[in-house]
Order: structure tokens, then sequence, then C-alpha cells
């Protein structure tokens, strides 16, 4: 997967869906982010004028919240948690092991759009220490060779 260019079609669409409603803001990033994978730079004048704000009010709401990228991510974010149930479980190794696997830094993408990584406070499911996602799967009670598995799944 490579990055694709803006059809601003589909931010438009998206955008009338949510004209002049302020509260729709974090919905609109939302969606436009689902439909892109990340939200592009140049679709911020646009939402801030559909919602009458201004466009350093859109960039303060995207730049607040993690889960909005300005930056476009691979095919398949993988995000290993850093929490402190998944910390004493081992779940620095797993951080180290995927990095390594991925040769990737928290932050990056590969250069084929393939995967990003990053690392989250908390993904809420502490009962499966150490933890990490793959969209929006959760894998859980990892160990190296259950890590190396999982990736495998996902390589092209």
């Amino acid at each position: 997967m490579k990055k694709e260019p803006i059809d601003f079609n589909k931010i438009s669409a998206i955008i009338e869906k949510h004209r002049d409603q302020k509260w729709a803001l974090i919905p609109l990033l939302q969606k436009v982010q689902e439909e892109f994978g990340y939200i592009p730079p140049e679709s911020i004048e646009p939402i801030a004028e559909a919602l009458r704000l201004f466009p350093s009010q859109v960039q303060g709401v995207i730049t607040f919240y993690a889960q909005f990228s300005l930056k476009p991510r691979g095919k398949y974010l993988i995000r290993v948690c850093r929490g402190t149930a998944c910390h004493v479980r081992g779940g620095k190794s797993i951080l180290k092991i995927v990095k390594r696997e991925l040769a990737l830094e928290v932050g990056q993408t590969t250069e084929d759009y393939q995967f990003s990584l990053e690392t989250v406070a908390c993904l809420g499911a502490c009962f499966l220490a150490p933890t990490m996602m793959v969209n929006k799967t959760y894998f859980g009670k990892l160990s190296p060779p259950k890590i190396n598995s999982i990736l495998r799944q996902y390589e092209k």
C-alpha cells in the first residue's frame, strides 16, 4: 500500500454531512481519518470553514488527541501497550521485538506504508498483559514466538 492522492470529493462529502455543526468536529475528523488513514493537512481549512471555526482550532483538536494523525499511516497500525500491567509482564521486550522485526521506531511507518508503530498508555486489556493491537484486533499474553507469528499474518 502506498500513499494515495487525496480525493477532495470524499472530503467534501464528509464535510457536507456536518456543515455548521461545531459540535461535530471530532466525529468529522474521525470519519476523515477512517477514510484516508490520517487527516490530510490540506483538509483542515475546508473543515474549519464548514464548521465556522478557525483552522487553528481544528489543528488544536487534531494535535491534542493521540488518535489523530496528520501523517499517512501504514495499512496496519500496531499499538503496543506501555501500561503498568503490560510493563511488569514484559511489555518493554514486546516493543523491542516489534521494533526489531519491522525495522521501525515508535512513530514511524514503513516505506511501503504497510506498517506503522505506536505505543499507548493503556489498551484497557490488562488481564491479557502484555498486549498490542493491530488495527482493531487485540493480541494478548504475548511472547516472542507469538509476536513473530502475528506479524507474519500481516505481511504482504
